[in-house]
């Protein structure tokens, strides 16, 4: 049994016992030994022994206080340890928690601002370009304008020029200066004049310029001071300086608010760029703030657990060293204390009256019996002896040394009690081995159940962490749409303002070119259709005697009135065309911007209606993802417990499951050959009573 017998085991503390039975039975043989001598030395090895035996429960007693102090100073280290550790655990896991939270929450808050950076350094690049282009478009536009002017004047001076010569009757070389500057102006806006004169006012304008003579008398007369065609010609030139007059008036309007309109928008870009500047400074400071709080996050969190591990670590070790040195107190005191009860009990056996009066007696009677005595005990020691060295049992090997020596009662109650001893451990060993495997096998489904539900959490962490991101990616695109949508609307609005506007000076424009035609129309038909009396005084019978001399000749109207108030004519009807066109075109231009506006704002709402809605879905999926992963930690804190809960029951079971059967064949045989050395005390005893 020595040989399958674990430090520390149960069979240590049997042995203690058998070696405080020894211990007893070893004082009985000195007595007896004693006795046997001389009287006059008879009690001096008794002495010697009780006073062995006195020192002996000094020595264990002052053990036993130098144990409990080790004790009490370990027991003290592990409480406070053991206290200040796991207080610094519970800390240190929620620490933890706060810092995953923390940097779930600055990660998230990170990537929220790069967004937000993003979008504003796109938003002051566009408005940045759409000023730089605004800017080169006005430059452009007043370049355009400021040559336009100079031409338009040129042509004002050189129409003008025109009708003063027309009116003068002017020739010679004012009638070339006049002739020149016409044909460079009617080269210069030959798109525009052809655009404000009729096919026949055009040709009446390029036969003037190739013969302005012929339109002039050579010696005027009081009849007629110029040639019909230069009042035609004369009206002709003069609507075309009007005509110029108007366009460039209108075209200097037109360019202040030009200058207007590009000064507002200036401003409201610079200030739109310096607040979309002011607020990514802000952003970008917050986000270096938010990255360095969560790169301090992170690391103290690694610094955490780091410290956790450690601490774990300890608190594990430190709890195996104080539940090993319990149970090895435990053991020196219970062994100590039945060592100094069988000291004790023999110290009472050798210190009694009885004990003299038996020692006395033993030894008138060792005479007599030793004959039949002796071959009772070395029957018995030979069966101790043979089965303690087959089995390799040294107590039964020392109790067949013991046979020898010892009085054959307290010799069979030793074996009595090693026998009781051993069918009890044999009983104890059994129910611990189905203690051991019961709770093995719970352990390990146990265990499986957990790693199953370990699993299936971080499958949904997974699924969840996916899901997260799926809606956030989402949620940014819509933001983003929704961003896009209103910029449109935006400049929908702003265009749909520009064309109302244009529209508004376009049919006042039209409005008042009618206006004044139709006065103008008006003026000509008031002359041209009214009734004259002239041909009716012609055709008045004269009275008789001699004629009168030559009168006036036949007054005719102007040949050329009726092309120009059908001209007119036409004007206004195109101009009241194009005015029905224009408010036809505002009507479609406005009823599409409605749509647009509508369709757009639709689409917003349902974009807001999609973000709240997913929103939502994150902020359940992120906390089921929070409960999640304290399901999880929960889950590893309880399978750490049944690991260490298996490495205890490996370390308590490992040594029974393995030698059980070889120990319960051991004690088997044990017991076989304690109960046949009895036997044989037995029978030595008998014929030594007989014999008495």
């Amino acid at each position: 049994l020595k040989q399958v017998t674990p430090a520390g085991s149960d069979f240590q503390i049997r042995l203690s016992v058998c070696g405080s039975m020894k211990i007893a039975c070893c004082a009985a043989l000195l007595v007896c030994a004693a006795s046997s001598g001389a009287d006059a030395d008879k009690n001096r090895p008794v002495t010697k022994v009780i006073n062995l035996l006195k020192d002996m429960v000094k020595q264990l007693e002052k053990e036993a206080e130098e144990d409990e102090e080790v004790y009490n100073k370990v027991a003290c280290w592990c409480k406070t340890n053991d206290k200040e550790k796991t207080t610094s655990i519970s800390d240190a896991e929620q620490h933890i928690d706060r810092l995953i939270s923390t940097i779930e929450e600055k990660t998230a808050t990170s990537s929220r601002l790069n967004t937000e950076i993003k979008n504003l350094e796109v938003e002051v690049e566009k408005n940045q370009k759409a000023l730089d282009q605004a800017t080169a478009n006005r430059k452009k536009e007043l370049a355009e304008f400021n040559e336009d002017e100079k031409d338009t004047l040129q042509s004002i001076s050189a129409l003008k020029s025109a009708v003063t010569v027309l009116s003068k009757h002017n020739g010679g070389a004012a009638l070339l200066d006049m002739q020149a500057a016409l044909r460079s102006t009617m080269h210069t806006h030959s798109a525009k004049i052809g655009d404000m004169l009729s096919t026949k006012e055009l040709k009446t304008v390029q036969s003037f310029l190739q013969s302005p003579e012929d339109y002039f008398d050579a010696e005027p007369t009081f009849k007629q001071s110029y040639a019909p065609q230069s009042g035609e010609i004369f009206g002709i030139l003069k609507n075309m300086l009007s005509t110029f007059e108007a366009d460039l008036s209108q075209a200097q309007k037109d360019e202040m608010q030009a200058q207007s309109a590009y000064e507002s928008l200036k401003a409201a870009k610079e200030d739109e760029i310096k607040n979309g500047q002011d607020h990514l400074e802000e952003k970008q400071e917050e986000l270096a703030t938010t990255d360095e709080d969560n790169a301090q996050a992170k690391e103290d969190l690694e610094d955490t657990r780091a410290s956790l591990s450690a601490d774990q670590a300890f608190l594990a070790n430190l709890k195996e060293k104080c539940q090993l040195t319990d149970q090895e107190y435990e053991q020196r005191t219970s062994t100590r204390q039945e060592e100094i009860s069988a000291v004790s009990e023999a110290l009472s056996f050798l210190t009694s009256d009885d004990a003299h009066d038996l020692f006395s007696r033993t030894f008138n009677f060792v005479q007599q019996s030793s004959v039949a005595e002796s071959l009772g005990r070395q029957r018995a020691a030979a069966v101790l002896l043979t089965t303690g060295q087959r089995l390799a049992s040294p107590q039964l090997v020392e109790l067949a040394s013991s046979v020898q020596r010892d009085a054959f009662v307290k010799v069979k109650k030793a074996i009595d009690d090693m026998i009781a001893k051993l069918l009890q451990d044999k009983e104890d060993e059994i129910k611990q081995k189905d203690f051991c495997i019961e709770e093995l096998n719970t352990n390990e489904r146990e265990t499986e159940l957990k790693n199953r539900d370990k699993d299936e959490a971080q499958a949904k962490i997974d699924t969840l962490t996916n899901e997260i991101e799926t809606l956030t990616n989402e949620i940014d695109t819509l933001k983003a749409e929704i961003a896009a949508l209103q910029t449109s609307l935006k400049r929908a609005g702003e265009d749909r303002e520009q064309e109302n506007k244009d529209f508004q000076e376009t049919v006042a424009d039209q409005r008042a070119t009618v206006k004044l035609l139709e006065k103008t129309l008006d003026v000509l038909k008031g002359f041209y259709n009214k009734k004259h009396k002239g041909a009716s005084l012609l055709q008045r019978q004269e009275p008789a005697g001699p004629p009168p001399p030559p009168g006036f000749k036949s007054y005719k109207k102007n040949s050329g009135s009726g092309g120009v108030m059908g001209m007119i004519t036409q004007i206004i009807n195109d101009a009241k065309t194009e005015e029905a066109e224009a408010i036809q075109a505002e009507k479609d231009a406005q009823a599409a911007y409605e749509s647009f506006v509508k369709d757009t704002n639709d689409s917003i709402t349902a974009k807001n209606n999609s973000i709240v809605d997913k929103s939502a879905t994150k902020a359940d999926k992120e906390g089921e993802l929070t409960n999640t992963k304290k399901e999880l930690g929960n889950i590893m804190v309880e399978l750490e417990e049944l690991a260490n809960e298996n490495a205890d029951l490996h370390k308590a079971c490992d040594f029974t499951l393995k030698n059980f059967d070889t120990r319960q064949s051991a004690r088997d045989e044990e017991v076989e050959g304690l109960r046949e050395a009895k036997a044989a005390l037995s029978g030595a005893q008998l014929t030594l009573l007989q014999r008495k």
